[in-house]
């Protein structure tokens, strides 16, 4: 099993920045995909953002230029860095790691923003 922690989530204001962290541990040996969902209230969940072992990222349209996802494999840990956030991203944002046909989620972290 594969455990997914996330960290970071809180409350900014519009225009503010926040970092997102998460760390997976347990039976690890080879996790290509870790990325980024979130579920914004009353609406279904969303993909943020991913990336690979090798560094290929993909993103929502609507992060482009503001997110920047990061990775460190050796730690096996995926970093979003949130800047000029706005209300609309408002959400719960959930972490996931891939290792071969299986995704792995975390619990979600709250990220709240203020206008």
């Amino acid at each position: 099993q594969v455990q997914v922690v996330e960290s970071g989530g809180g409350l900014v204001q519009a225009g503010g920045s926040l970092r997102l962290s998460c760390a997976a541990s347990g039976r690890i040996h080879n996790i290509y995909t870790m990325g980024w969902y979130r579920q914004p209230p009353g609406k279904q969940r969303e993909l943020v953002a991913t990336i690979t072992t090798g560094g290929t990222t993909n993103s929502a349209a609507s992060v482009q230029g503001r997110f920047t996802i990061s990775r460190d494999n050796a730690k096996n840990t995926v970093y979003l860095q949130m800047n000029s956030l706005k209300p609309e991203d408002t959400a719960v944002y959930y972490c996931y790691a891939r290792q071969g046909w299986d995704d792995y989620w975390g619990q979600g972290t709250q990220v709240t923003v203020s206008s």
